[in-house]
């Protein structure tokens, strides 16, 4: 396959940012006195944003909008300050990113993370990467799967959206490569199923990041 441009999700495939949203997010459920979750558990509530992941923390019974958008506050706070503490890139990552900028392969991010935070992530964490956009979730873009942001980003650097491999490790990245138009591939090493992710209509999966070179 010949591609042109590679756009990465964030969390749960280029780092792992796992337990510091636990970390961040219990931290606040704890301050209002609700029942802490597991690492494993916050597997299955991230990836759609700060906000949902807020939603699906708080006990069903006291998703108020007003508790909700409380927490929403702290959680972006806390998580503001803490986002780097325990958070890494996954091994192999670095070295597929510089393999892909070798081959003259146009580098994005997009997640549905807030963009200030995205960014901040990109730019403590894969500082050396030559990233040619990245671009978080805001109010001038839907978030994913909606493609919107996608299609931006193949405007911007002038690739056609079937030039682009798109790697995510969840369902609404799988959604959204396909609505895009681009071509789906599916991280394993993430925070999600094979399963999900072929139900999603990933068309490769990868075990492990260096594994996509093989598909060039």
């Amino acid at each position: 396959m010949t591609f042109k441009g590679a756009l990465f999700d964030l969390d749960g495939t280029l780092v792992n940012s796992l337990e510091d949203l636990a970390d961040c997010m219990n931290h606040v459920l704890a301050e209002h006195g609700f029942r802490q979750h597991s690492v494993q558990e916050y597997k299955y509530m991230i990836g759609s944003g700060i906000r949902n992941l807020v939603v699906e923390a708080l006990p069903e019974a006291s998703r108020s909008d007003d508790l909700i958008s409380e927490c929403h506050d702290s959680m972006m706070r806390e998580y503001r300050e803490n986002c780097a503490n325990k958070t890494k890139p996954y091994e192999g990552v670095i070295d597929l990113l510089d393999q892909l900028s070798a081959r003259g392969i146009q580098l994005a991010v997009l997640s549905n993370k807030a963009d200030e935070l995205t960014r901040k992530v990109v730019s403590s964490l894969l500082p050396e990467v030559q990233f040619a956009a990245v671009m978080g979730s805001s109010a001038e873009w839907p978030r994913k799967p909606d493609p919107t942001a996608a299609l931006e980003i193949s405007r911007r650097l002038g690739i056609q959206p079937a030039e682009f491999i798109y790697i995510g490790d969840t369902d609404v990245d799988m959604q959204t490569a396909n609505r895009a138009g681009m071509r789906a591939v599916g991280a394993l090493w993430g925070f999600r199923t094979e399963d999900e992710l072929l139900a999603s209509g990933a068309e490769h999966l990868l075990n492990h990041p260096t594994d996509l070179l093989k598909l060039l």
